[in-house]
């Protein structure tokens, strides 16, 4: 008996193991569409579950709860994939440092435009649900401070100089969510537009 219990613990199944992360990916991947489609108070985990065609029971048991999955999603969007590996340590990050002026700026520009469309109908689920969960507003102010110093961070390999205090405020204004979100979903301008914008702004707020 004990040799069987033994056993049973220290059972490995590969198979069932990425039968699992199949699953888990299906559902993060519907809860994510889902949050960006209807937002915080509209998705709830039957309808995660319902969309991603498993029982409810499944959902919790790869995220404990609604809040999990939306800064799973968000975690994820942010960097486009399920890698552990932070923005700024990544490739495209860096290469804002290099060449001319004007190809890191458009650089910053097409970087900055990305990350903005995967992530930003989440970051406003973020806010809407942080007045009521004390666990995402915590992570809505990490976010936050995040932002500002990706920001910092890549305009300053762009300007290759320390920003001024002046550039680095007024470039976090302007490049904020928010304003991506009135300028491409309340005045229908497309990714190619938007994306063209932000690289004047960045090239006229950091002067020469």
């Amino acid at each position: 008996m004990r040799i069987a219990a033994a056993y049973r613990r220290h059972y490995h199944s590969p198979i069932r193991e990425e039968r699992a992360a199949r699953t888990r990916a299906a559902v993060l991947a519907t809860a994510t569409r889902l949050f960006r489609e209807r937002g915080w108070a509209a998705t709830g985990m039957r309808d995660i579950a319902h969309a991603a065609g498993v029982a409810v029971e499944t959902v919790y048991a790869s995220f404990p709860s609604k809040a999990d999955l939306l800064v799973t999603a968000l975690e994820e969007a942010l960097v486009g994939d399920s890698s552990a590996v932070p923005l700024t340590q990544r490739p495209e990050f860096a290469a804002l440092g290099e060449g001319a002026r004007p190809a890191r700026v458009a650089m910053a520009a097409s970087l900055l435009t990305d990350v903005h469309h995967r992530t930003a109908a989440l970051y406003l689920a973020l806010r809407q649900a942080a007045p009521g969960n004390r666990s995402l507003a915590e992570h809505l102010v990490i976010c936050d401070a995040r932002r500002r110093q990706n920001i910092e961070h890549g305009l300053t390999f762009v300007k290759g100089a320390a920003l001024t205090g002046e550039e680095r405020d007024g470039l976090t204004a302007v490049l904020d969510v928010d304003v991506y979100q009135q300028l491409v979903v309340g005045c229908g301008w497309t990714q190619r537009e938007y994306e063209f914008w932000v690289a004047g702004v960045i090239d006229k707020l950091l002067g020469h």
